[in-house]
């Protein structure tokens, strides 16, 4: 495995920046009012998504253990794997064009592992989704280029950004995405490094989610050794700001 062999406590927190908005959400993972585990809509009934090139197996109730993200291994082709979404809590929050969402990180490079914060919107009316069903994909990462992340917009798709050079495995690193109307950006440890000239639209709703996944062996992206039991990520601090 290649999770450093001591875990340092991640960075300080930095002070707010008023410019940025107001907090409108900061909730713990642990708070179930506001974070349902183990269960999102994004997902197809029974809790696997295999078209997807996943090995998941979403468990109700299964999340992360504090800022710890754990997936375990049941079988050659299933894994338990954790995620936690706003979708059906009693908060029920919901991002909306403006908001700002930032949250600090630390990645393995360990085989298989498939990290992720994104977005996942309520259909419009019965039946019919969201423009891309109000995904944005604040972050993907896989093993096979470990200091490479994958930021992309399905509302309003154009090619995703592969931007390498951004993280180290084992190294906290902090996150930020807005969701702007006509441009999602993303900034890196409080640098931009990307913004789509696209946007979600004036009319978009999303609820929040963050897992981790585990892949399946297509598109490049390696399934885990044989000899893995447990593929791991950590996320904490996750905010919400939106201007006032």
């Amino acid at each position: 495995m290649s999770t450093p062999p001591s875990d340092p406590p991640p960075p300080a927190a930095q002070p707010p920046d008023p410019a940025q908005g107001a907090v409108v959400f900061d909730a713990p993972f642990s708070d179930r009012s506001q974070w349902a585990a183990g269960a999102s809509s994004a997902y197809p009934a029974g809790g696997r998504n295999t078209g997807d090139n996943k090995l998941d197996h979403l468990v109700p109730g299964y999340g992360p253990d504090g800022d710890r993200f754990t997936a375990l291994r049941e079988n050659g082709r299933s894994w338990r794997t954790p995620l936690v979404t706003t979708e059906g809590t009693a908060g029920g929050f919901e991002l909306r064009p403006g908001d700002r969402l930032e949250a600090r990180c630390q990645v393995t490079a360990d085989q298989g592992v498939w990290p992720a914060i994104w977005t996942w919107g309520r259909d419009v009316a019965p039946g019919q989704p969201q423009p891309g069903h109000g995904e944005v994909d604040v972050l993907e990462y896989h093993d096979d280029h470990p200091r490479q992340l994958e930021l992309s917009n399905h509302v309003r798709p154009g090619d995703p950004a592969y931007l390498d050079g951004l993280v180290t495995p084992g190294r906290w690193f902090t996150v930020a995405c807005v969701f702007g109307a006509d441009s999602v950006r993303w900034e890196l440890d409080g640098r931009e490094v990307y913004a789509d000239g696209r946007g979600v639209g004036p009319d978009w709703r999303a609820w929040i989610i963050v897992n981790l996944s585990v892949a399946g062996g297509r598109w490049g992206h390696r399934q885990p050794r044989a000899n893995a039991r447990r593929l791991s990520w950590r996320c904490r601090d996750l905010t919400v700001r939106r201007p006032r």
